[in-house]
């Protein structure tokens, strides 16, 4: 028999506790939601009515993404964390109205929400701008990429583990879907998804283009002049770069870089490389990352077809253990492992050595943290998609992209100076989300009180005094 270590002496469990609040971290990011815009602006796209028991959409929706960044992960969990929070917002929808107002989001609707998305964005930015330290601008290489929005595309796998409208045997031969999306580098923001069937091909144009088009509409046109796209190899088509170069206008600078597949004819050309052409790599700080050599490749390659003015990047390292089986007979050959990016940057205007190979080698090597992207997302709502019905599941991925914003928004516009939440991910978010309080009414106000030797209180406080002091949107 186990002994009492005496914690629970004379402790009875009971409940009859009144205007209790768990997971009270849902009032700041529906303050966050309501101060932006963002609840106002749904609520002019979404079907509402007066009749006796209607549930607004608007809050329906609006409530399921504070869910989802709870960490809902379907519409009958949403609802039960929803419960939670009667005493602040009333009670919960249910998760079939949650469910019916999912499959109403037809694509007319679809493209309203995006147009009230990149509104309440522009907004937002607007008032990054106004915060101390400014717009959240990249650095790579030790160098600020000043101006410069990095819209970052990348593909990833949901797995399904039932049958389910569009789940089909996955390129991984997994079973399940094949999104493809757009983030913004600078904000950590979901700009644009598509969900595509399990089978849909890695680097199909009409899809990258799509995405990106989606993506683009979402950057606010003050902060549109200057962009650079990051894809992986998927993005290494005639038809997305063309696309690409097509995209720059006397008012908008597009650059990109993508991975590249390397050729015989590639290999040709490095073959031809002398030695004094490498030169080491930089890390992310710029300090030199030694045992790794980037050259140009430019002009060895004579492959028709790409756009005018493109340039190659090669980089070599020695490979791993497990990377050995994958080697081609020119790698074993030389004993080096190869990778190529494609890119149209000859410099970066106002970024000194920008169009140096070291600086395009590891500007496209930090597109790696689309992966933290993709990660995130799928800790918030995207890990699994809940319903057998396409209509249900495209629903619920917008609500998903929406969590994502509004988190993002939560931590950029009120917690940029708290160095463990600033860039926190979800699972350390939901310590400060998942704090319980108590609803008291007193002095004709209702206070949310929290415990005070919490480790975070001070951080939630200046959290919700900041989110209330934003200016409203005009």
């Amino acid at each position: 028999m186990v002994e009492s270590t005496g914690w629970d002496r004379r402790l009875s469990v009971v409940a009859d506790g009144k205007k209790l609040v768990g997971h009270v971290g849902a009032v700041l990011l529906r303050r966050c939601a309501d101060r932006t815009g963002l609840t106002d602006a749904l609520a002019k796209v979404l079907p509402s009515s007066t009749v006796a028991g209607w549930r607004d959409r608007a809050a329906v929706l609006a409530h399921l993404v504070v869910a989802i960044v709870l960490g809902a992960e379907n519409l009958s969990e949403a609802e039960q964390l929803q419960l939670h929070h009667r005493p602040l917002f009333g009670f919960a929808a249910s998760d079939s109205t949650a469910r019916r107002m999912l499959a109403a989001l037809d694509e007319a609707t679809l493209m309203k929400i995006a147009k009230v998305r990149a509104r309440v964005r522009r907004h937002v930015w607007s008032l990054l701008h106004l915060r101390p330290g400014g717009f959240p601008w990249l650095t790579v290489a030790g160098k600020r990429l000043t101006g410069w929005i990095v819209i970052d595309l990348d593909a990833t796998v949901i797995t399904a583990a039932s049958k389910k409208t569009g789940a089909a045997v996955t390129f991984k031969k997994t079973f399940g879907f094949h999104p493809l999306a757009a983030w913004c580098a600078n904000t950590s923001e979901s700009l644009a998804m598509m969900l595509r069937p399990g089978n849909a091909g890695a680097n199909t144009v009409a899809d990258h283009i799509r995405v990106l088009t989606e993506a683009l509409a979402q950057i606010p046109g003050s902060s549109a002049a200057k962009i650079l796209v990051r894809v992986d190899g998927a993005g290494a088509t005639h038809g997305l770069l063309e696309h690409l170069e097509a995209l720059n206008t006397t008012r908008r600078t597009v650059r990109y870089t993508v991975g590249w597949k390397i050729t015989e004819d590639d290999e040709q050309a490095i073959a031809r490389l002398p030695e004094t052409a490498w030169e080491t790599s930089v890390h992310q700080d710029g300090i030199l990352q030694e045992g790794y050599f980037v050259a140009e490749l430019t002009g060895l390659n004579t492959r028709e077809g790409w756009p005018e003015g493109m340039r190659l990047i090669v980089r070599r390292v020695r490979p791993t253990r497990r990377h050995l089986k994958k080697l081609t007979a020119f790698e074993k050959k030389t004993g080096w492992r190869y990778c190529i990016t494609a890119t149209n940057i000859g410099r970066m205007w106002g970024i000194a050595g920008s169009g140096h190979s070291q600086f395009l080698d590891v500007l496209h090597r930090s597109h790696a943290g689309v992966e933290d992207r993709v990660r995130t997302n799928k800790a918030m709502g995207l890990d699994n998609l809940p319903s057998a019905s396409w209509e249900v599941n495209r629903g619920w991925m917008l609500a998903a992209n929406v969590a994502a914003d509004l988190d993002a928004w939560v931590r950029l516009l009120a917690l940029h100076d708290v160095d463990d939440l600033a860039d926190a991910e979800p699972d350390t978010m939901r310590c400060l989300y998942h704090l319980p309080a108590r609803l008291a009414d007193h002095a004709r106000r209702r206070w949310l009180r929290i415990e005070a030797t919490w480790p975070w209180a001070t951080a939630f406080t200046t959290c919700w005094q900041r989110l209330t002091a934003l200016p409203a949107v005009t």
